[in-house]
């Protein structure tokens, strides 16, 4: 595993636990600390989830629940520094305030029982106000905070606006923004001063913060020492791939922002459930009040990177410091089912819809799957663009992810979102499953298999669309998207078929 923070430990006998393991910052973290030299503990409600990153096999994985004592016990024991990485924002909680002061009590009280020297929390960065005149999502922020430093157990919180890094979600609202709108009205924040950070600085503090030479209980500012205004970091960005863009602020009142995050939702890949309270936090200045971080953790070797800096790292995907992490992976809905794909005789009375599609192919299996798995985000879904994009639409003002895109352009891993759907069971080169979390009446699957055909070198494609509908509006909806399966269907198997064959001459060649 390649680090991109170059830091080795002090004390590397220290055990870390890092809670929310599979998030952006907690998966991006492990590596770094793996490569200073520490012992670590990661931890997520489904061990599944975590099996895709390269550090699994060198971690100890537990699955747990940060809301059963009895889970954190177990994690708690024997560590010397813990990591709260974990929120509930955008992740279907009904009231995400609640759950997150629930959570951070259990686990200071955990940390507490077991004698964890150390807890280290990472923050929103917000104007020094009290916590009832911040935006929801900060005020949440800044309240388990408090908490954790009012506990027993020293807590060293670092404050960070903007985080900037590939497949940070802040990133990818500068990223889509700028892409894809040459002019840009937009409300009365895009004026605000934003201080933004490399994720590589937030990984170098945090790894730092694991090394200490004494147990710190503070809350600290960090930033990248450059202070921009919002609409700067989308011009900035337009300036790094050669694109001119004119943004226009169109000043709405405060109690809009809302109606921003909606904005957002529909033009970025980013859920309209994340987008609201993100947009509510940027109504809000996010600048350093000072650098007093560098009494604790002196400023990385060759110092900060500057926005540009950062961008251009986030842009070049073959840096080091690009690894399978992403604000997609753990968006909302649970990465395993409670249901799985019907099969007999669980299933049997249930009423189950299909729609079978198949073909053979004079090109082997692995050619076949490739395509498979680089299905949705940027590649499509291979038939009728404009319908998808339609049905993307209105998934999002349903309150779903639409078609937010994917993880990686060319691998999938269980749990991975991809657009509106979950995947649910990979099996490389052969099987495929997703599972819908678009509203559909019911629950729903597509399904891919590739098989060798009979002749040496051929493969049989099959592709399954699964509904077990709830009711008679679950019955209707399948019903109604029967002339919209008809047309889509036979041209995504033929078009991958196709790819598959493009794919296997351009291998030869």
């Amino acid at each position: 595993m390649n680090s991109t923070t170059g830091y080795r430990a002090h004390h590397p006998a220290r055990r870390v636990l890092v809670t929310g393991a599979t998030g952006y910052v907690g998966g991006r973290l492990i590596p770094e600390l793996l490569n200073a030299g520490f012992t670590v503990r990661a931890t997520s409600r489904r061990l599944e989830s975590m099996r895709r990153f390269d550090w699994f096999d060198s971690v100890e994985a537990v699955e747990a629940d940060l809301t059963r004592p009895e889970d954190l016990a177990a994690l708690m024991a024997d560590v010397d520094v813990a990591y709260y990485l974990v929120h509930s924002m955008g992740a279907g909680v009904v009231d995400f305030e609640r759950t997150e002061a629930f959570v951070a009590d259990n686990v200071a009280t955990a940390a507490a029982a077991a004698g964890v020297g150390q807890l280290v929390y990472l923050s929103g960065l917000h104007p020094d106000r009290e916590p009832a005149e911040l935006s929801k999502h900060m005020r949440s922020r800044e309240r388990v905070a408090r908490r954790l430093l009012a506990g027993e157990v020293p807590t060293l919180v670092f404050r960070a606006g903007v985080i900037i890094g590939s497949g940070s979600a802040s990133f990818e609202i500068i990223r889509h923004l700028t892409d894809r709108l040459p002019v840009m009205t937009a409300p009365n924040w895009i004026d605000n001063d934003i201080e933004p950070i490399s994720v590589r600085d937030v990984l170098y503090y945090l790894v730092a913060a694991a090394d200490l030479p004494s147990p710190v209980n503070d809350a600290v500012d960090i930033g990248g020492g450059h202070v921009y205004q919002f609409k700067e970091l989308l011009t900035l960005y337009g300036r790094e791939l050669g694109l001119e863009r004119r943004i226009v602020g169109l000043r709405l009142p405060r109690f809009a922002n809302a109606a921003s995050g909606l904005w957002i939702g529909l033009v970025t890949p980013v859920p309209v459930k994340l987008a609201i309270p993100l947009a509510q936090s940027m109504a809000e200045d996010a600048v350093t009040a000072d650098h007093r971080v560098a009494e604790i953790i002196p400023d990385p070797p060759g110092g900060l990177a500057d926005y540009p800096t950062a961008v251009r790292r986030a842009l070049d995907r073959q840096r080091d410091d690009v690894i399978p992490t992403n604000w997609r992976g753990a968006w909302g809905g649970s990465v395993i089912p409670e249901q799985s794909l019907p099969t007999d005789p669980e299933w049997a009375g249930r009423t189950v819809f299909t729609d079978e599609r198949s073909g053979e192919i004079d090109a082997p299996v692995e050619d076949v799957f490739a395509v498979v798995e680089g299905i949705g985000g940027d590649s499509g879904w291979y038939s009728v663009p404009l319908l998808w994009t339609v049905r993307g639409v209105i998934d999002k003002l349903l309150g779903g992810p639409g078609l937010g895109g994917r993880r990686d352009a060319r691998r999938l891993a269980v749990g991975d979102r991809l657009d509106w759907w979950r995947v649910e069971a990979i099996e490389p080169p052969n099987r495929l499953i997703l599972r819908a979390e678009m509203n559909v009446g019911g629950t729903a699957w597509l399904v891919f298999d590739v098989v060798e055909g009979e002749e040496t070198g051929t493969s049989r494609y099959t592709q399954t669309a699964v509904d077990v509908p709830n009711g008679l509006l679950g019955r209707a909806y399948w019903i109604a998207l029967l002339p919209f399966h008809a047309l889509i269907f036979p041209v995504m198997r033929d078009n991958i078929l196709r790819a598959a064959r493009a794919r296997r001459e351009a291998r030869r060649s």
